[in-house]
């Protein structure tokens, strides 16, 4: 037995004032009361129990833990219910990470759909561009871009990312719309890459991949600077559509290259595996499946399996 366990039969003894009726109530021999007693006495070297032939009561040091362990195994008691309830109703706080090319997209609304559905569960919303390690840092989901390469996580993918190159409209006129992805080496680029990556952009011709080496005009390690930097007409973004899309409904930019998007860049939610995820967790997997399939039927992608 562990400590609450022995705990609970001493104060049920004390309420009793028996060792054998308390052995009838929780349906055990008397012998094991007697022992869980025991191995409480011994462990804090003090007697508990005055026992007669005919009456059984609380010594000092035995009154003193019958007061003492009231509020603990309330506080547990609570905390248990606490628990259950996380682990059977959406509840209790998500840790979320995402890069930052996330936050212009339709996630961000995806997430605070599920917030209104499940009103009981709050969220901690990192974004980030660097590959963080969920063990590590108390993450329940993370958002990315590209294949995962970590046994620890599983990983569901769930869309396909549509790339296009983009330019202000004064940018097009100026400098022309390139044909092929290789004639943007002679463009302004404006490229994103982490600390200590090379920038590089990818492109499909003829089925194959296409990979260019840049030597940007501006190079930076968040994507936000770099699309207003092109609605200013100063250079050629290479981004998720998802991302762009405000800037191509207003028409502030201009996509080309569309036909040569990747067919190999997909969004994906990974998170640790647990043989005991929470409800709230269970929940955002589930509204993802949702998200993820109604976005499909509207781009018109095939269903996609993890």
């Amino acid at each position: 037995m562990d400590s609450l366990d022995l705990i609970q039969i001493f104060r049920e003894v004390a309420r009793r004032g028996s060792f054998s009726g308390t052995a009838a109530a929780q349906g055990v021999s008397p012998a094991s009361v007697s022992k869980a007693i025991a191995q409480l006495e011994k462990r804090f070297g003090l007697r508990l129990f005055n026992r007669t032939t005919r009456k059984v009561s609380l010594t000092d040091a035995g009154q003193l833990l019958f007061e003492r362990s009231s509020a603990v195994l309330e506080l547990v008691n609570l905390t248990e219910g606490e628990l259950h309830q996380r682990a059977t109703r959406p509840s209790g706080r998500l840790s979320v990470t995402m890069p930052y090319e996330l936050a212009h997209t339709d996630v961000p609304a995806m997430l605070g759909d599920f917030l209104q559905e499940y009103p009981e569960v709050t969220l901690d919303l990192r974004m980030t561009d660097r590959v963080v390690d969920l063990a590590e840092e108390g993450i329940d989901l993370a958002f990315r871009a590209g294949p995962i390469a970590d046994a620890n996580l599983i990983v569901r993918r769930l869309l396909l990312i549509d790339f296009v190159a983009a330019a202000s409209p004064a940018y097009w006129r100026a400098h022309g719309k390139p044909q092929r992805p290789e004639q943007l080496c002679t463009h302004a680029q404006l490229a994103w890459s982490l600390p200590g990556q090379a920038p590089c952009w990818r492109f499909q011709v003829a089925g194959k991949p296409l990979e260019l080496a840049l030597q940007p005009r501006v190079n930076a390690s968040l994507q936000g600077p770099l699309i207003t930097l092109a609605t200013q007409g100063l250079g050629v973004v290479w981004a998720a559509r998802r991302s762009l899309a405000q800037w191509l409904e207003s028409g502030e930019l201009e996509p080309a290259l569309e036909q040569f998007s990747p067919s190999d860049v997909w969004l994906y939610a990974a998170y640790m595996q647990r043989r005991h995820n929470s409800a709230a967790l269970r929940a955002l997997l589930a509204h993802l499946d949702r998200f993820a399939e109604a976005f499909r039927q509207a781009d018109g992608q095939q269903p996609t399996t993890p």
